[in-house]
């Protein structure tokens, strides 16, 4: 979620000193000098343009404190103090050497994919660092399906006399014992992915896929298919990377601090939100939580059933509180995502159950606030308190969860026809969008950017597309 940092450096001085960052449990993250405090925190206000370890740093900042030192010379030795006796995670991490895996391509004649922890100077031709060992193995898996690197040790290879299983199942081309004449141009194939230049590689892909359907070679055909698909999906994840880094959510302390806001016990709370595109597919969705956190367990998914009320969000509310309530989960409060009239039908059709609405406001993410279980609104929740954080994330994970369903529900509904219903869509540009992105799926995940760069699509064509999957998605 997106914590309003501005907030938490608006009266930071022009002066020398040090700051120190904590995360949502009070935890202390990292500590860091300045000449002058304000202008050095307000480096962190733009988190593409920070490092790669504090850009993931700062999505957990909740609370920033700073002292004020006479001079910068003092500023660096209160620093020193601090990382000495306080060891912050990130200051300790970065001494270490050792905050997040990073991969390499070794230096040798056949060059292998390698993960490691370190220093960069340590290897040659390295990438990363990655914010977790997941996001690095994902980009490993990617490579040795599209590149065919091996990622074997030097002695492992030298003593094979046949292919592993990952030359079988296509994940290595087998340089230990098979004869390679393009070993270099996957090398430098590899080295382009990791720098981000995909979109040229899925348009030659494209390209050599249309090719071998035309000479009926089904087969190649289908591995260009699968490639183009990995790279997409890659390219997209890239991009949202930044903000999957969420801040840590005190469940126990938030639910704590709840139940004392609206004075009633809670072990289970159910949110609700509602998602169709111009009436079509109208589908709900409820996620549960309680102290310890998310209960996925009791998660729901509605499809609307009164298609008479198909895009009328009140009416849907009605229905899928409605169902919920007859079929379980127990629950002791129901939070709605919308404003009175959202409030007003769920109280109506759940009267014995508390209601707490939480409206966006006029500004999402800054200017929310809440509708009692008595109907009465409040403003005044501190932004950076664990209360507020948590109710805004069990919100943002209620949308997400709605979001996902409609669009899984879209994709099952229709084939790749799909593009058909788009004003301005004809065979030859759906034959183009498909054959340069491989899948719906990954059409419909495509950013429009993306969409543009489609060889004989065109940008009004990649608007009506992106606005189709994503723009008046509610």
């Amino acid at each position: 979620m997106n914590i309003q940092f501005s907030d938490l450096i608006e009266n930071s001085p022009q002066a020398p000193g040090v700051y120190k960052m904590y995360d949502a449990d009070g935890t202390l993250l990292y500590v860091g000098k300045a000449k002058s405090l304000n202008n050095r925190l307000k480096q962190y206000l733009d988190i593409p343009k920070l490092e790669p370890h504090k850009q993931i740093m700062r999505t957990l900042v909740t609370r920033v404190e700073w002292e004020i030192v006479p001079t910068e010379s003092d500023a660096l030795l209160r620093e020193q103090e601090l990382i000495k006796t306080q060891k912050p995670k990130y200051n300790i991490m970065l001494t270490d050497g050792k905050m997040y895996p990073m991969l390499a391509l070794t230096q040798s004649e056949f060059p292998r994919l390698l993960k490691f922890r370190g220093k960069i100077s340590q290897r040659r031709d390295v990438y990363g660092p990655y914010p977790s060992v997941t996001a690095l193995n994902e980009t490993i898996k990617i490579l040795q399906k599209v590149c065919q690197l091996r990622t074997c040790t030097d002695t492992f290879m030298r003593n094979r006399s046949r292919p592993c299983l990952l030359y079988q199942i296509g994940r290595c081309s087998g340089p230990c014992t098979i004869a390679q004449t393009d070993y270099a141009a996957r090398v430098a194939l590899a080295r382009r992915i990791l720098t981000g230049d995909s979109e040229p590689i899925i348009t030659d892909l494209s390209q050599q896929m249309q090719k071998y359907s035309d000479a009926l070679d089904f087969e190649n055909a289908a591995l260009c298919r699968d490639k183009i698909a990995a790279l997409t999906h890659t390219s997209n994840r890239g991009m949202r990377r930044n903000h999957a880094h969420r801040a840590t959510i005190d469940w126990a302390g938030g639910v704590d601090d709840l139940e004392k806001w609206l004075g009633i016990k809670i072990n289970r709370a159910g949110v609700f939100d509602n998602s169709h595109l111009f009436g079509k597919n109208p589908v709900g969705a409820m996620i549960a939580f309680g102290p310890d956190g998310f209960d996925k367990a009791s998660y729901r998914h509605f499809k609307l059933k009164n298609m008479a009320a198909a895009g009328n969000d009140i009416a849907m509310m009605s229905e899928f509180v409605t169902r919920a309530v007859d079929r379980g989960p127990e629950m002791d409060l129901i939070i709605v995502d919308g404003g009175p009239a959202q409030w007003n039908i769920a109280h109506r059709v759940a009267p014995h159950i508390p209601i707490l609405g939480v409206t966006k406001g006029e500004v999402r993410d800054g200017d929310e606030h809440f509708i009692m279980p008595d109907g009465t609104v409040y403003r005044d929740m501190p932004r950076d308190s664990r209360l507020f954080l948590m109710l805004r994330a069990v919100r943002d994970e209620a949308h997400r969860f709605v979001i996902t369903f409609h669009r899984t529900v879209r994709a099952k509904t229709v084939t790749g026809s799909v593009l058909d219903e788009i004003d301005g869509i004809g065979p030859a540009r759906k034959r183009a969008v498909l054959r340069h992105f491989g899948s719906v799926r990954a059409i419909a995940d495509a950013d429009l950017a993306a969409l543009m760069r489609t060889p004989g699509l065109g940008k009004n064509a990649a608007e009506k597309i992106y606005a189709y999957f994503h723009s008046d998605v509610i």
